[in-house]
């Protein structure tokens, strides 16, 4: 087996192993009716190699430049100020400055890449009652966006 082929075997392993660690988080949630929060804690199922976000952050495959960019698309400064994001001068949710240094999504989710970005295409899913909509924004842009916000230190 030559070098470039044992490399792909490696990176479907991978696939393999966090595709399960979600399919037994999202099982967790079912069967024991716990909340969202307390089934990321802890599941570190990183997705690539890229910018980490917040405290113990697991690293998520995303481009940042492309997330800041994407942050003025979908319009997150109607809401957020967002340092490095043209008029963005929300008032509505919190400013998202220093986000990467954050603790916890909303107050209410660990801070880690995968589920930011999570939280970013479903936020209403995550934390019941959350005031951010969803914005239709696909689990891609999502990955930028939370590697965009996991520059902000």
């Amino acid at each position: 087996m030559d070098l470039g082929s044992l490399s792909g075997v490696v990176y479907l392993a991978g696939l393999a192993r966090r595709s399960a660690a979600l399919a037994l988080i999202g099982l967790g949630l079912g069967l024991a009716g716990c909340d969202a929060a307390s089934a990321l804690r802890g599941a570190d199922v990183g997705v690539g190699v890229g910018v980490g976000v917040g405290v113990g952050a697991v690293e998520l495959s995303g481009n940042p430049q492309n997330g800041q960019r994407l942050m003025a698309q979908y319009q997150c400064g109607s809401c957020h100020l967002v340092p490095g994001v043209p008029a963005s001068r929300g008032v509505v949710g919190p400013p998202l400055t220093a986000f990467g240094s954050r603790s916890y999504i909303a107050g209410h989710i660990p801070n880690n890449a995968e589920a930011l970005a999570r939280f970013i295409v479903a936020p209403a899913e995550l934390v019941p009652g959350t005031l951010m909509p969803s914005m239709g924004v696909s689990n891609f842009d999502a990955r930028d966006i939370a590697a965009y916000l996991g520059t902000l230190r």
